[in-house]
């Protein structure tokens, strides 16, 4: 009786054990793939599946879930010989889980090696101005070189974003003082044209102001031409009226250096008697 039990409890366990290995359960979002005698059978999708016991087993259990891969930051030299730091973050998605298990070692390790060497090159090729500025054409440029690579291995790739470029501590340095430089370069640049213009303007006010003196003078000969001439077609004589013009500025003169704040002696010549007495004699 007690043998009987033992080879049925054997027999329950031996039938409970080909159940476990036969029937399989595999969850929603993952694929497994199985192999038979050690070579690749079949892959597994979600849901309930039968394999043959002690002859297939599950070697890989892959997630068909977008997979979210930080790509490390590195260091590197760009076509200008800037050094500048980046990193960025891939989105892919495993299409045939035995092209990824059986076409790659670690595909996960082999991705990230892809898209840090794909960087180093296209970085490789750009100035350091257009890296910073172009983080579009870098994203794109990355997906076209590595989509074609991974999808031997069954992978898509879903999107790539660049996360940070940023210049090296060195070159961030060298930049900040040569934004220094520059700013002080367009600040003595600046001063110097305004007082450029300053002198230009000064120099154009005392041309305009010598203009409009000579235009001045002119305008007061001729008015002394035209006085001339207006005393000597009334009085016909041909020095009275230069004389009498002259004794008049003359007077005009001493009477405008007396009223003056800083003079303390006025001084009139010996002949001005005679002189007056002959303009007024006529």
């Amino acid at each position: 009786m007690d043998i009987s039990l033992i080879i049925v409890s054997g027999i329950l366990l031996i039938i409970g054990i080909t159940l476990f290995l036969g029937i399989k359960l595999v969850p929603q979002g993952s694929k497994w793939v199985v192999q038979r005698l050690g070579k690749y059978h079949s892959t597994l999708s979600p849901g309930l599946n039968i394999i043959i016991p002690y002859i297939d087993n599950v070697a890989y259990r892959v997630t068909t879930k977008d997979i979210v891969l930080e790509i490390p930051s590195q260091e590197v030299i760009t076509n200008d010989n800037a050094s500048i730091r980046a990193n960025a973050v891939a989105y892919i998605n495993i299409l045939s889980p035995d092209k990824a298990v059986y076409g790659v070692e670690n595909y996960i390790l082999a991705i990230q090696t892809l898209v840090q060497t794909s960087l180093r090159s296209i970085i490789g090729e750009m100035k350091l101005d257009e890296c910073l500025s172009s983080r579009e054409l870098i994203k794109a440029k990355l997906k076209s070189a590595i989509s074609d690579d991974i999808s031997d291995w069954g992978i898509t790739l879903k999107t790539v974003e660049i996360q940070d470029i940023n210049p090296s501590d060195t070159m961030q340095t060298a930049m900040e003082e040569q934004a220094a430089a520059e700013r002080a370069r367009r600040a003595a640049v600046t001063k110097a044209e305004g007082e450029k213009q300053a002198q230009i303007l000064e120099a154009d006010g005392r041309l305009e102001a010598s203009r409009r003196d000579a235009e001045a003078q002119v305008v007061l000969a001729n008015a002394s031409g035209e006085a001339i001439k207006r005393i000597s077609d009334a009085v016909g004589d041909k020095e009275l009226p230069a004389m009498y013009l002259l004794g008049e500025k003359y007077i005009h003169s001493l009477t405008d250096l007396s009223s003056s704040a800083n003079s303390k002696t006025v001084v009139y010549p010996a002949d001005i008697s005679s002189t007056l007495k002959g303009i007024l004699s006529k």
